[in-house]
């Protein structure tokens, strides 16, 4: 079965859908008892998948968090599909996607209905809205689940149902968490499958995740941040080039990145 989503209105808030960066970041800091994010400066092409990649407590989900918003950096700048973030935040939001690695969805509604509510929020009609998550909730295998209350589901169907929300109002970069995280093996294949498609069409994926497997086999870019600065960027093949290894693993690369600038630091 095939499904389709209209690309109309992407060009929400005023900016060109022009340009060759999905997202900018320049110099951006972020300090607690101590650097979290210490000027970090990435920049994600339109129509890729990206996968950030660090250790635990290396800057990944406080970068993220601000770029959707969610934290104010100490300095820095950012640029979403051409839109300054910080001087037009609500701008920004239209046309992205945030998906943390662990959603809240409201438990009292069908995935039906909750995917029709986040809808509304977007302002979306009704009848665009009900079309959407109808063709979502095929799309992520949730069928015989949508007209089921969500405080049944099993973690990893939440997690889909979460996903089908970010989705809904079709943005132009999506942002995510550990997406995979408690999903079984074909609840993963299906959510890896729906990204895909989604690239495929133009959309920019930015992805966490500690299953590096999945980073191997997806990411069109790689990078690699630790202590708040990005170590290391590129294709699999170009991280391989850098370590003069060309038949090592994105594990073994990993590894040794990471080991390294703990030394050096």
């Amino acid at each position: 079965m095939t499904h389709e989503f209209s690309t109309g209105g992407r060009s929400t808030g005023g900016h060109s859908t022009d340009g060759q960066w999905a997202l900018e970041i320049t110099g951006l800091c972020k300090s607690y008892d101590r650097p979290a994010v210490d000027h970090l400066s990435l920049n994600i092409r339109r129509g890729e998948l990206y996968a950030l990649l660090g250790p635990n407590g290396a800057g990944k989900t406080t970068t993220l968090k601000m770029v959707t918003g969610l934290l104010q950096p100490d300095s820095g700048a950012i640029s979403v599909c051409g839109i300054d973030a910080l001087k037009s935040p609500i701008d920004a939001k239209r046309v992205m996607a945030w998906l943390p690695d662990e959603p809240l969805i409201y438990d009292k509604l069908t995935p039906l209905e909750y995917l029709e509510f986040v809808a509304g929020l977007w302002g979306i009609t009704a009848e665009v809205a009900e079309r959407r998550a109808h063709d979502l909730i095929a799309l992520l295998g949730l069928k015989s689940q949508a007209s089921e209350r969500c405080q049944g589901l099993s973690k990893g169907m939440r997690q889909k149902v979460a996903l089908a929300g970010a989705l809904i109002h079709e943005p132009e970069l999506i942002i995510l968490d550990e997406p995979l995280t408690g999903l079984d093996a074909g609840s993963a294949r299906q959510v890896k499958a729906v990204l895909r498609e989604h690239v495929t069409r133009g959309v920019t994926i930015v992805m966490t995740t500690h299953i590096l497997e999945v980073a191997e086999r997806m990411a069109d870019r790689i990078g690699v941040i630790a202590n708040g600065r990005l170590i290391s960027e590129g294709t699999l093949e170009e991280l391989r080039a850098k370590d003069s290894q060309q038949a090592a693993s994105l594990e073994d690369i990993f590894l040794e990145l990471v080991s390294d600038e703990q030394v050096a630091a």
